[in-house]
């Protein structure tokens, strides 16, 4: 089974890269983008093969390890 983890910043933390990635759009021409946000995508492949389990225990691994709880937000979508 294959679970998929998107961790973004949260709502009103500075994203020094995104704004970064949008004042490059910007010069390369692609004046329309008004904000960039940049996150990270995380594919497991789980050895468990009930779909509960499986997010119950992705979950706990963004909580201890994958996603900085303070800063970030995550969704976990089993594949």
């Amino acid at each position: 089974m294959k679970a998929r983890v998107h961790v973004m910043l949260k709502n009103g933390v500075l994203d020094p890269q995104g704004e970064a990635v949008r004042h490059a759009l910007g010069t390369l021409g692609f004046d329309g983008v008004n904000g960039v946000r940049q996150g990270k995508v995380i594919e497991l492949d789980l050895a468990e093969t009930d779909e509960v389990a499986a997010k119950t225990s992705v979950n706990a691994m963004c909580e201890k390890l994958l996603a900085n709880m303070v800063i970030e937000s995550y969704t976990v979508e089993i594949v």
